[in-house]
């Protein structure tokens, strides 16, 4: 663990810095996955997954639960879709314990996070949001041409002065050409090993949906779980539901009792 200051100053201790990720570029492999909740964030440490990713409105919770790990989170773009309201927001996230911030936005918005010092990474590859502008969802780079656009992205997104970046579905030769030839710390979702940083959602790591994205491996069976504790609920439901109305519950061990002498008090206090 690494002493810090963290952007509040505040001593605390990190198991990575910006240094440290990218002193490992191209000599260890990471791992990140998200968290929403104390409960994953804690996870996640217990588990000694490198780095965590989250979102905006979860950094305290996440931080409840880890306050060790790396952490970057992501802004959403509907609720700050300004320069003001994103350099806010960002300085809020830090505040909170935040170590980078992640952005899809434009190059000028990555440089004025990165102007302020801010570690920034940026999102290239197949960006969900924008994929109206590639016919749908789909891998980024499957053709020389496009390929060598992507690359051309990668290199503008560092002279833009972003640390790291979000490399998702680009087909691995593709991200393993691009990432020896970029000093940023390249983050594969779906993109194959060749990335700096591993990335997969705790949700597809822990199999807590019934289907995966085809880039995605369950290493866990948590849908199954969730699918017994549904049937569960309504099995114990239904018993309960039968037992009141059968007059088997409560039981007279379920009760509580009074004296006999005090009971017949009552009642004649009562006057009945």
């Amino acid at each position: 663990m690494k002493k810090i200051y963290t952007y509040n100053v505040r001593p605390g201790y990190r198991n990575l810095t910006v240094a440290d990720i990218k002193a490992n570029k191209g000599v260890k492999k990471l791992t990140q996955v998200n968290a929403k909740n104390a409960e994953e964030a804690y996870a996640a440490g217990v588990a000694n997954i490198d780095m965590l990713i989250c979102d905006s409105n979860n950094v305290e919770k996440v931080r409840e639960g880890n306050d060790k790990l790396f952490l970057t989170v992501s802004l959403r773009v509907a609720e700050y879709p300004t320069e003001s309201d994103i350099l806010r927001a960002a300085f809020k996230a830090l505040d909170l314990g935040a170590d980078a911030i992640m952005t899809g936005r434009s190059m000028p918005i990555v440089s004025m996070l990165a102007r302020e010092d801010i570690p920034v990474s940026g999102h290239l590859g197949l960006v969900p949001r924008k994929c109206t502008w590639f016919g749908g969802l789909r891998a980024i780079g499957k053709n020389a041409d496009e390929a060598f656009e992507l690359f051309q992205q990668f290199r503008r997104l560092e002279d833009a002065g972003a640390f790291s970046v979000e490399a998702e579905v680009i087909p691995s030769r593709v991200l393993k050409e691009i990432s020896i030839r970029t000093g940023l710390i390249t983050v594969s979702l779906g993109s194959g090993g060749g990335g700096d940083v591993i990335y997969l959602f705790m949700e597809d790591v822990c199999g807590e949906n019934s289907t995966q994205p085809k880039h995605a491996r369950t290493f866990g069976d948590i849908f199954k779980l969730k699918e017994l504790i549904k049937q569960e609920r309504i099995s114990a439901l239904k018993k309960f539901h039968y037992s009141s109305i059968n007059g088997e519950f409560p039981s007279k061990e379920e009760i509580a009792k009074i004296e006999e002498s005090e009971y017949d008090s009552f009642v004649e206090k009562l006057g009945t």
